[in-house]
């Protein structure tokens, strides 16, 4: 939950960047935790119900005017997300990674994991996934995404 990243970057007393302490940064950072939840985290995990979990737990394939519908969901908020929150920058608060980086990109792991690649043919997108990769380490992030990346084996 963003209430338990909160806290632990405050007991843990992590480095800056992750919840950065200019007013400016941390309002960006804010501002994307705020929105993410009806945008990102809604429509990402409704494409993956839909996709993935309701077809495994009727055993009924899903219509595909239904998944077309949900990808289009997905994509609007896709262009916002460039468009608002990323913009021009390399990261959302700025030039460094924060929280709102790695709760984004987290978030869009399960349209991944659904078999969508939503990073195809956003090359903005995939440059910002290549960054958070990196500033968080290529190997914890393939280990942490693992099982949803894996999802489709079950």
């Amino acid at each position: 939950s963003i209430a338990i990243l909160l806290y632990l970057t405050r007991k843990f007393k992590t480095p800056d960047h992750w919840y950065p302490s200019d007013l400016q940064k941390r309002a960006r950072v804010d501002e994307y935790l705020s929105w993410q939840h009806v945008n990102i985290r809604g429509k990402g995990s409704k494409l993956f119900l839909t996709k993935v979990l309701l077809p495994l737990l009727t055993g009924q394939p899903l219509s595909p005017k239904k998944l077309e519908g949900v990808t289009e969901e997905l994509n609007v908020v896709l262009k916002q997300f460039e468009e608002k929150f990323l913009q021009d920058k390399p990261f959302i608060a700025g030039s460094e990674v924060s929280l709102a980086d790695l709760v984004a990109l987290v978030e869009l792991m399960q349209p991944v994991g659904a078999g969508y690649n939503l990073f195809e043919e956003r090359p903005k997108l995939a440059e910002w996934r290549r960054r958070v990769e990196e500033a968080v380490g290529k190997q914890l992030f393939q280990e942490a995404h693992e099982g949803i990346l894996n999802i489709q084996n079950l």
